[in-house]
C-alpha cells in the first residue's frame, strides 16, 4: 500500500480517530509510489481495453497488494466514466462502496480463514450471475496462498474461463505456495519494497500535510526500520507522532525503536573487530541501560559490517543519500582497517548470534556470549597464514587484530598495525625449521611445536610399542578388554601382515563395514601412534576364530581317544563328552563358556572326579 496527499474527501481527513495507514491509502494508480512497472502495465491494459480476467499480486506485508485491488475494482466500476478507466473518482457510490468493502458486486475474501473448497463453492456457484449494480463482478481473494489444495483445484476452471463480467484478483505473500496451475491462469506482478529515499519523501510529505515536524535522522530511521514496507512506516509514523507528541526527535524514535546511536554501534564494532572484550561489553552494558535491544544492537552491528564491507568494496555506496555524515566517517574508517575476509567473518557469526539471541532465554547473555566469541576469534590468525606458517611458507602476519575475525591482514595504512602494538604474535617457522603455534593474542609468544612423529610422517625416534603379529595382536586388544573388536577381528579377518605401525588382513563375508578404521584407530589411541590399516585380497590363512575351533576339534578327539575317558564312558552307560578343555589354555577373558563349572550336588562324587578342585580355579584377571 503506498500514500497520498490530496484527493480524500474532508470528513475522512479531519478523522481523529483514523489511523494514518488508512487516512494516506492511495485511491488511485497515480498515487501508488514504488511500483512503477505494476502501473505502467495496468495503465496501458486499462487504456486499450485489454484488461485479463485474473491478476495475482505478490510481495511483502504492506507493500500495497489489497491497495491496488480495490484500485482496480475502482477503475472498472467507476460511475463517472463511461468505461474502465485508472482514474476513478473516489467519490462516486460505487468508488465509496468499493473503499470500505461494503460493495455488493465486489467481494473481498480472506482466504486465511476461509480455507476450504465450500468457500470456493459459493464464488463458482454465484460467478455465473451478473453484477447487480456494476459493470464487473470482482473477487479479490486476499492470503490466496492459504487455501486448500482441494480449494485450488476447485478454482481452476472457473479461473482459467470466468464469463466476460467477472474478474479474480489474487493477493499473497507467500507466492511459492500457490500451485503452478494457479499461477499460470492469472497476470502476474511482484511488487517491491520501497526504496529508504522514496520512503522517507513520502513521510516528509505526510508530515507537512498534518502539520508535524521531524528532523531528517528521526525520518530516516523510520524510514530504515519499515524495511520497505508503507504500511509500517506511516504505522511507525503514528507513533513516533504519539512518543513526540507531535515533534520527532531521532533520540525519540530509538528510544521507541530500542536502536542505539550510530557512532556507539561504530564504536562496539569497532571494540569487537579489535578484540578488545571489555570494552565491548562495557558497550553493550551502557546501550542495555540506555534501553537498547540487545537483538536490535547485533542487528545494527550487522549492518554497521554491511556497510563497511560495501565501502571497502564498493566505495560510491557511501554516496547515498539516505546515510548520516556519522555512517559514512566510520564506515570508510573501518573499511580502511579491516580486510574484506575478516568483515565477511564478522558478518557470518553476526547473523549466527542475531538467531540466537532472538531464541534464547537471556538475549543479553546470548548478545554477550556472541560479542565475547567475535573478540576472541579476532586475535586468531587466517587458516591460510596457519597453513604457510606450519609449512615454513610465510611468517603470519598482520597484528593482534587488524586482521578481525580470522580474517587476518589489516589495511596497509592502518596504523594499528605497528610493531608496539603487534607484539611478538609473528613468526613462521623457528631457526631449525620446525613449524610454530601462536598463543596468547595481542600478547602472544612464538613457541616451536614439535609434531608427533609418526602422525607426522617424520623418522620415529623410538620404536613403535605395540603388536608385531596377528596373535599379538588379539592379545593386545584382549588385553585392554575391548571384547566387540576383538571378536570382530577373531571371527571375520584372515591374518595378513602385522608390523609396528601397519596391520593388513582380509575379511571375510559378514565382516563390520568399519573393522579396519575401528581397528586403526583404537591402535593410534592406545600406543599414542599412528596406525595404518589395509584390507588387501589374497590371504587365505585360517582366522584366529578358526584355529580355535580346529584346535577344540583336535583336543575333543584326543580325549574320546583317551583311556580313562573310554572307560568312564563305558562304565557309564549313556554319558557323553560335554566339553573339553586344556587348563594350561585359559579363555580370553578369564571365564571358558564351554567349560560346565557346575559343581556336583553330591559330595560324594568329588572323590570319584580326581583334580576337580584344581580345576574349579577362576582364571586371574589380566
Amino acid at each position: 500500500m503506498n500514500g497520498r496527499e490530496d484527493g480524500m474527501s474532508a470528513g475522512v481527513l479531519n478523522a481523529p480517530s483514523t489511523v494514518l495507514a488508512r487516512k494516506y491509502r492511495p485511491e488511485s494508480f497515480d498515487q501508488l509510489i514504488g511500483q512503477e512497472a505494476l502501473v505502467r502495465v495496468l495503465s496501458n491494459a486499462f487504456e486499450r481495453d485489454r484488461i485479463p480476467h485474473a491478476l495475482i499480486l505478490t510481495g511483502v506485508r504492506g507493500v500495497g497488494k489489497t491497495t491496488t485491488a480495490r484500485i482496480v475494482a475502482k477503475g472498472l466500476n467507476c460511475l463517472t466514466a463511461s468505461k474502465p478507466t485508472t482514474q476513478p473518482c473516489s467519490t462516486c457510490d460505487a468508488c465509496r462502496s468499493i473503499a470500505e468493502s461494503r460493495h455488493v458486486d465486489v467481494l473481498e475474501m480472506d482466504a486465511a480463514s476461509r480455507t476450504g473448497v465450500d468457500d470456493i463453492r459459493e464464488i463458482i456457484e454465484s460467478v455465473r450471475y451478473r453484477a447487480v449494480e456494476a459493470r464487473y463482478k470482482v473477487y479479490i481473494i486476499d492470503e490466496t496462498h492459504m487455501l486448500s489444495k482441494s480449494a485450488f483445484n476447485a478454482l481452476l476452471k472457473t479461473l482459467e474461463e470466468p464469463p466476460p463480467h467477472v474478474m479474480f484478483i489474487l493477493a499473497t505473500t507467500d507466492i511459492h505456495k500457490v500451485p503452478v496451475t494457479v499461477l499460470s491462469r492469472c497476470m502476474r506482478f511482484d511488487l517491491r519494497r520501497v526504496g529508504a529515499e522514496e520512503m522517507g519523501a513520502h513521510l516528509r510529505a505526510i508530515l507537512t500535510s498534518e502539520g508535524a515536524e521531524a528532523s531528517a535522522e528521526a525520518v530516516h530511521l523510520v524510514a530504515r526500520a519499515s524495511e520497505g514496507s508503507v504500511r509500517d512506516g506511516l504505522s511507525l509514523l503514528d507513533q513516533a507522532l504519539a512518543h513526540g507528541a507531535g515533534k520527532i526527535e531521532a533520540d525519540d524514535v530509538r528510544d521507541m525503536l530500542g536502536l542505539a546511536s550510530r557512532d556507539r554501534i561504530f564504536a562496539l564494532f569497532e571494540h569487537v573487530m579489535r578484540g578488545e572484550a571489555a570494552s565491548a561489553l562495557d558497550t553493550l552494558a551502557a546501550l542495555h541501560r540506555d534501553g537498547a535491544d540487545p537483538v536490535s544492537v547485533l542487528k545494527e552491528l550487522a549492518e554497521a559490517c554491511h556497510l563497511t564491507t560495501l565501502a571497502r568494496a564498493a566505495p560510491q555506496r557511501l554516496d547515498d543519500p539516505t546515510l548520516s555524515a556519522i555512517e559514512r566517517e566510520a564506515a570508510s574508517a573501518a573499511a580502511a582497517a579491516y580486510s574484506v575476509r575478516a568483515l565477511s567473518r564478522a558478518w557470518q557469526m553476526l547473523l549466527k548470534a542475531i538467531e540466537e539471541a532472538a531464541r534464547a532465554p537471556s538475549s543479553l547473555a546470548a548478545a554477550e556470549m556472541a560479542l565475547i566469541r567475535m573478540t576472541h576469534v579476532a586475535e586468531l590468525p587466517s587458516p591460510d597464514e596457519i597453513i604457510k606458517a606450519l609449512s615454513g611458507e610465510a611468517p603470519l602476519g598482520g597484528g593482534p587484530s587488524t586482521g578481525g575475525p580470522v580474517g587476518g591482514g589489516g589495511a596497509p595504512g592502518d596504523s594499528r598495525s605497528t610493531a608496539g602494538d603487534a607484539g611478538p604474535t609473528m613468526g613462521g617457522a623457528a631457526p631449525n625449521g620446525r613449524p610454530v603455534a601462536i598463543e596468547g593474542g595481542a600478547s602472544a609468544t612464538a613457541r616451536v611445536v614439535r609434531p608427533e612423529p609418526a602422525l607426522r610422517g617424520e623418522p620415529a625416534d623410538a620404536p613403535i610399542d605395540g603388536p608385531k603379529s596377528f596373535e599379538e595382536l588379539a592379545d593386545y586388544i584382549r588385553n585392554r578388554r575391548d571384547a566387540k573388536l576383538l571378536i570382530s577381528l577373531e571371527k571375520y579377518a584372515r591374518p595378513g601382515v602385522v608390523r609396528p605401525g601397519y596391520v593388513e588382513f582380509t575379511p571375510i563375508e559378514g565382516a563390520p563395514g568399519d573393522l579396519a578404521s575401528e581397528l586403526g584407530r583404537k591402535l593410534s589411541k592406545w600406543t599414542n601412534h599412528r596406525w595404518i590399516v589395509s584390507v588387501a585380497d589374497g590371504h587365505d590363512a585360517p582366522t584366529l576364530d578358526e584355529r580355535r575351533l580346529a584346535a577344540a576339534a583336535d583336543l575333543r578327539a584326543r580325549a574320546e581317544a583317551h583311556p580313562l575317558v573310554q572307560a568312564a564312558m563305558a562304565l557309564f552307560q549313556g554319558a557323553e563328552l560335554k566339553a573339553v578343555r586344556d587348563l594350561e589354555q585359559p579363555d580370553a577373558f578369564g571365564a571358558d563358556p564351554a567349560f560346565d563349572a557346575t559343581p556336583p550336588e553330591d559330595d560324594d562324587d568329588f572323590s570319584a572326579l580326581e583334580d576337580w578342585d584344581g580345576a574349579w580355579e577362576p582364571d586371574p584377571e589380566p
